[in-house]
C-alpha cells in the first residue's frame, strides 16, 4: 500500500473556497480506482496549512490518478490559491500499531 501526503499552504482568503470545491469533488477522488481512502487535515494554529492523506493500493494507481484528467481538474482549481510551494510525499506503509 502506498501512502501519499501533501501539504498545501493556502492564501488565508482561499481557504473556505478550496474546501468548498474539495466537498464537492471529494467523491470522485476517493472513487478513483485504486483509492482507499482521503483524509484532510487542518494544522492547528495555522488553518491555511492543510494536507491531505490517501492511501492506494499501488504506486501505479496514485500515477494513473496524478495522470487523469480528474487530477488536472482538482490541481488546476487548486494551486491558483496557494501562498507557497506545496510540498508532497510517496511513502510505502510499514506497519500500523
Amino acid at each position: 500500500m502506498l501512502v501519499r501526503i501533501v501539504k498545501m499552504t493556502f492564501k488565508q482568503e482561499k481557504i473556505k473556497e478550496f474546501l468548498s470545491f474539495l466537498e464537492e469533488n471529494k467523491h470522485k477522488i476517493r472513487n478513483f480506482p485504486g483509492c482507499l481512502m482521503v483524509e484532510i487535515l487542518q494544522e492547528i494554529g495555522k488553518p491555511n496549512v492543510i494536507m491531505t492523506h490517501s492511501h492506494w493500493e499501488s504506486d501505479q494507481d496514485l500515477e494513473n490518478y496524478r495522470n487523469s484528467e480528474l487530477f488536472n481538474f482538482v490541481w488546476s482549481h487548486t494551486k491558483i490559491h496557494f501562498e507557497d510551494k506545496p510540498e508532497a510525499y510517496s511513502m510505502l506503509s510499514l506497519d500500523k500499531l
